[in-house]
C-alpha cells in the first residue's frame, strides 16, 4: 500500500514537472515576441527595444528639427530607458503566472527539517548615468555576498601541539 502511495506521489510530481516545462516553453515563446516602446518630447522621439533590450527602431516625429543635437541625443537616451522600463513591465506580467505557481510550491525547509531556505541576494541596480559622469557611482569591488544561516569557519586553523613527542 505504501508503494502505491509513493507511485501516486511520484506520478503527481512528474505531471507537475511536465506542466511546468510546457509553461516555460510557452513563456519563452511569448517572451521572444515582446517589445518595449518609449516616447519623449510629445512623441518627437520614440525608441523600441526587443525582448533582449536591443534597440530595434528609432523614430523622429514632427518638430525634431527644432531640437539641438544634444537635445536629440538626450531624448533618444530617455526614450530608450523608457522602452527598457516598458519591456521590464511586460516581462514581469508575462512571468507573473509562473511566479505565482512557484510561490505555491513547498520551500526546502518544508521538505527537510532544519534546512534553511536558500535565496539569492538582490542584484544592485545599474546606474543610468552616462559613462564618465559625476553622477555615475564609482564601481569598486563587488560587495561580498553574505549569508546569515551558515557556520563561520576561520580561514587560519588554530595550531596546537597536543603531543610533546613531536
Amino acid at each position: 500500500m505504501t508503494n502505491e502511495h509513493t507511485k501516486a506521489e511520484l506520478t503527481s510530481i512528474l505531471s507537475e514537472v511536465k506542466d511546468q516545462f510546457r509553461t516555460i516553453a510557452r513563456i519563452q515563446s511569448e517572451r521572444a515576441d515582446l517589445v518595449g516602446t518609449g516616447s519623449v518630447l510629445r512623441n518627437r522621439v520614440t525608441v523600441t527595444v526587443n525582448a533582449d533590450g536591443t534597440v530595434i527602431e528609432t523614430k523622429f516625429g514632427v518638430g525634431i528639427e527644432d531640437l539641438s543635437y544634444s537635445e536629440i541625443a538626450r531624448a533618444v537616451t530617455d526614450a530608450a530607458q523608457r522602452a527598457s522600463e516598458d519591456l521590464a513591465r511586460r516581462n514581469a506580467e508575462l512571468m507573473e503566472p509562473m511566479q505565482n505557481r512557484r510561490a505555491r510550491l513547498p520551500k526546502l525547509s518544508d521538505l527537510i527539517e532544519d534546512m534553511p531556505d536558500l535565496r539569492l541576494p538582490d542584484p544592485p541596480k545599474p546606474s543610468l548615468a552616462p559613462p564618465g559622469s559625476v553622477d555615475r557611482a564609482a564601481t569598486g569591488p563587488a560587495e561580498e555576498m553574505r549569508y546569515d544561516d551558515v557556520e563561520d569557519i576561520s580561514a587560519q586553523p588554530e595550531r596546537r601541539i597536543t603531543d610533546t613527542g613531536w
